[in-house]
């Protein structure tokens, strides 16, 4: 008979939550105990987002509660834009945020990060050449 080895597990607590904006869909995972550090699809923050505004987007419910040493994030996103990516980012981010501390939900909630932003592009109607907008009307 095989002798059955008995293998500690080392349990790493993570809080993983799930963000939409338009077509982007964003997975986090945060970990207690780090150092700030933000890994979006592999690349470090400021490698992914170049824009300022997208960075400062994604950082919001961070400065919002003063936990941006506090934890390291690990972000899986795709689909959209990077704004649109941003958006769903900043939602996961407070989602996460939520499971991790009790306490901060409802400064997350007042502040807007927990609600999905439900507007999306408006589809294409028949005889218009986009959503809304009509052939040049000739007279003659």
């Amino acid at each position: 008979m095989a002798a059955a080895k008995k293998t500690a597990k080392v349990s790493k607590v993570e809080f993983i939550a799930t963000g939409r904006r338009k077509e982007s869909i964003a997975r986090v995972r945060l970990t207690p105990n780090g150092n700030g550090q933000i890994v979006v699809n592999k690349l470090p923050l400021d490698d992914y987002f170049k824009l300022g505004t997208n960075k400062l987007v994604v950082n919001q419910p961070l400065t919002l509660t003063n936990t941006a040493d506090k934890y390291d994030i690990k972000v899986n996103v795709k689909g959209g834009g990077l704004t649109g990516q941003a958006g769903a980012i900043r939602q996961a981010i407070a989602r996460a945020l939520c499971k991790a501390e009790e306490n901060l939900k409802n400064e997350l909630k007042q502040a807007g990060f927990l609600t999905r932003d439900s507007r999306v592009k408006e589809r294409k109607k028949p005889g218009l050449k986009k959503a809304r907008k009509a052939p040049q009307y000739s007279k003659r």
